[in-house]
């Protein structure tokens, strides 16, 4: 069973480390190193900087532990309500972020993002366009990692572990597609943000789908800060300091990087390269 179990993980690891590359070698295709590939990866590296921090580092770290205790020792009935809960109060803090994100984007693209694009207006504008339309992703992405937390509790590891590949699988037809068509490096960059945040809502559709298919329907409720929910977010403090040492030294790197044109597009292919072999 571990076998089997490690097996699917790893080919579903495997396909979107793959087609990871292909998307990156067709992006680089299509947008080079120029100042729309620039754009595209700043803006998109802000939401998954928040991702990797909040929704697949602390909150995951936290939930899927107390979410598999809550199923022992109070059954499915109990897990589903912790669920819920934790749920609408996610829901309503990333609402509210996002919103406020979008509107002071161009103050954050100014100061954390990437500050010296200020001196490249049509970069700026540009990065501001993208990250205002692919910050929803970390929405999505936040309710994906609540539902694979939940699939993986209830030893449900496929899926949890393809969806990502959906991202691959809609920037590399989108891409194509652009390549195809001959579209220029402006329309190419807005047409990626799109296709990410698309991908965001088809990981999540896919995995309520498989909860509801798993007898696990979830419902909206309103928002409220119960002792669940109040111990989840105590258990999270600790993976955000740590997990945010790493986050903040990489968008340091990446503010020093956008002083020179290219470089942000350029680091990201050659990470692209290396997370290939170490993925596997």
């Amino acid at each position: 069973s571990l076998i089997k179990k490690f097996a699917s993980v790893g080919s579903a690891t495997l396909a979107s480390r793959v087609l990871g590359f292909v998307r990156e070698a067709l992006i680089g295709a299509a947008l080079g190193a120029g100042p729309v590939a620039d754009a595209f990866y700043a803006a998109f590296a802000f939401p998954n900087l928040f991702r990797r921090l909040f929704a697949e580092g602390a909150f995951n770290s936290a939930f899927v532990p107390k979410f598999a205790r809550t199923v022992e020792a109070g059954g499915m009935e109990k897990a589903r309500e912790f669920a819920e809960q934790v749920m609408a109060v996610l829901l309503t803090v990333l609402i509210g972020l996002s919103a406020l994100a979008m509107i002071f984007m161009p103050a954050v693209v100014g100061t954390v993002v990437a500050p010296a694009f200020a001196d490249t207006p049509d970069k700026f504008d540009l990065t501001v366009e993208l990250t205002r339309v692919m910050f929803p992703y970390l929405l999505c992405m936040s309710l994906v990692a609540m539902l694979s937390g939940i699939m993986n509790s209830m030893r449900h590891y496929f899926l949890a572990a393809f969806v990502p590949v959906l991202l691959n699988i809609i920037m590399t037809g989108v891409t194509a597609y652009a390549l195809w068509v001959g579209m220029d490096a402006f329309a190419t960059g807005r047409l990626l943000s799109y296709g990410v945040l698309v991908s965001g809502f088809a990981q999540l559709l896919l995995l309520l789908i498989a909860t509801r298919k798993a007898a696990f329907p979830l419902s909206l409720r309103m928002p409220h800060l119960t002792p669940e929910v109040k111990h989840l977010m105590i258990l999270m403090g600790p993976a955000m300091l740590t997990g945010g040492v790493v986050q903040i030294n990489i968008m340091i790197g990446r503010i020093i990087a956008s002083g020179q044109d290219g470089a942000i597009a350029l680091l990201n292919y050659a990470d692209r390269i290396n997370q290939l072999p170490l993925g596997v």
